[in-house]
């Protein structure tokens, strides 16, 4: 089936055609770098890096643009809180971000442009909304004149007399609507400011994104994208400046949006003290179990996280703590799958392993489904330990095809998901040491006790034997005999 995508703007899933064939220019709205970024921040990222990723899977030749907001009331008031300049404040975080960012195991975009360098930009698109009477300087701040764009509201569906009545003008305002946006911000003492034709200041937060995306993608281009709580004010904003700077039609053709994280039911913000890092998260688990936590459920729908405490006052995550236990599932039989017969996959396979790439392609052509996908990456998966438990589930050479087969579509699809591209042997191992540090289990100890045990196996003292095993399972610890030897892993 073709690529289809859901349009927030029609609320429908339309077949995605791209302005120029087998070119895709796509801009989603990237972060606000006044502190660390936090898992609603990765829920988003994520999802855009998943997107991206199926398209350049699918041969599209991608211009992804992903800015960085390093001007704004968020990193001012930091750099107050700090005793330091807001460009420092912004330099620092975005190097956060970035190893942030890396160690989710995010591909870079094509351009990564920061607010601060665009401010002729910026000045230009403003400077086209006076000529074109839908802005006012007052005061040394410029505004959006928001009731003379007749399509406000549009792609948040809402209208402008209803939003009129529950819109009131803040003390010390200048605007002739309260519906009405700043444009630009006259300087303040201590604050960052350039020269503009209305006096030394700062670009409003929506007008950032619309002089990058005219910069580096043009007018129309093929999506406009970001996290369902941009849709309005900020994505609404941006279309009003866009289309009224360049023309009705000259933005976006196609709006995406990603849902969001939820803690405890509610949305995570500062204002509500409900913040966890991606940082934390990391102190106890693997950011690929966050990353297959958030994949597991639709980019469009919100991911349900939920925080407790264990006896000890240590953070407990239930849902990545099950997310890590699939994710464990998956290099377990990985691993398994690396060292199974060596041979190539040309000949006939079960014709089950036949269908894992087209039945991936399908689910990800439906809008991006990765939940869909993971899905039928399951069954692939549910296959191979069939054969890798039986030998007799298939002829040999069928079997050692049809294994090497899945072996590597797995891989394939997972390159498309951003996961299972590690080797298994060192996931296995991490996670079963951050097992230990959790529960306090002594890995020499279990070491030692495995060294016993194979000193009574080869002594033929198997009672004694047993009784390692049996002691050891108590603790927590499953020994698993191979070929090269004994290996153990927590339960």
């Amino acid at each position: 089936m073709a690529l289809r995508i859901h349009d927030t703007r029609t609320g429908k899933k339309v077949p995605f055609e791209p302005i120029n064939p087998g070119k895709v220019s796509l801009y989603a709205c990237g972060t606000t770098v006044y502190d660390l970024c936090h898992i609603g921040h990765a829920r988003k990222e994520v999802a855009w890096d998943v997107i991206t990723r199926h398209l350049r899977a699918s041969g599209y030749a991608l211009r992804f643009v992903r800015n960085i907001t390093d001007v704004d009331d968020k990193i001012i008031n930091k750099a107050k809180e700090e005793g330091r300049s807001a460009d420092a404040v912004a330099r620092h975080y975005t190097e956060e971000m970035q190893v942030d960012f890396k160690a989710l195991g995010l591909a870079a975009p094509e351009l990564e442009p920061k607010a601060t360098e665009h401010i002729a930009e910026v000045i230009e698109i403003i400077r086209r909304l006076e000529e074109n009477g839908l802005a006012y300087a007052v005061g040394g701040d410029v505004y959006y004149a928001v009731p003379k764009w007749a399509a406000y509201g549009a792609l948040s569906g809402q209208s402008i007399d209803d939003l009129k009545a529950g819109a009131r003008i803040e003390v010390g305002e200048q605007k002739h609507s309260p519906l009405d946006f700043a444009l630009w911000k006259g300087a303040k003492p201590g604050e960052p400011s350039w020269d503009s034709p209305w006096g030394p200041g700062r670009p409003g937060w929506h007008i950032e994104c619309s002089a990058m995306a005219h910069r580096y993608l043009g007018e129309p281009f093929d999506i406009h994208g970001g996290g369902a709580d941009l849709i309005f004010p900020h994505h609404e904003n941006e279309i009003a400046q866009s289309e009224g700077a360049f023309g009705a039609g000259n933005f976006a053709r196609h709006w995406m949006h990603s849902g969001l994280l939820t803690l405890g039911g509610e949305k995570m913000s500062k204002s509500l003290g409900n913040i966890v890092t991606i940082r934390k998260v990391a102190e106890t688990h693997d950011l690929e179990a966050l990353r297959l936590l958030f994949i597991g459920v639709h980019y469009r729908s919100a991911v349900g996280f939920t925080l407790s405490r264990d006896e000890q006052g240590r953070p407990v995550y239930p849902e990545l703590d099950d997310a890590e236990t699939r994710l464990d599932y998956f290099y377990t039989t990985l691993s398994k799958l690396a060292q199974a017969p060596a041979g190539d996959d040309a000949g006939p396979v079960l014709p089950e392993a036949e269908k894992t790439l087209s039945n991936f392609q399908e689910a990800m052509d439906d809008d991006f489904n990765a939940a869909a996908a993971v899905g039928q990456l399951y069954e692939a998966f549910v296959l191979a330990n069939k054969l890798l438990d039986d030998p007799k589930a298939a002829p040999k050479d069928v079997r050692r095809r049809t294994l090497a087969r899945l072996r590597r579509d797995l891989l394939k699809c997972g390159e498309t998901l951003g996961i299972f591209q590690r080797d298994p042997a060192a996931f296995l191992t991490a996670r079963r040491d951050r097992q230990c540090a959790r529960l306090g289990i002594d890995k020499a100890a279990v070491e030692a006790k495995i060294q016993e045990r194979a000193a009574a196996r080869a002594a033929k003292d198997f009672a004694k034997a047993d009784e390692v095993r049996k002691t050891l399972r108590e603790q927590r610890i499953e020994l698993m005999d191979g070929p090269t030897g004994t290996t153990w892993r927590v339960v």
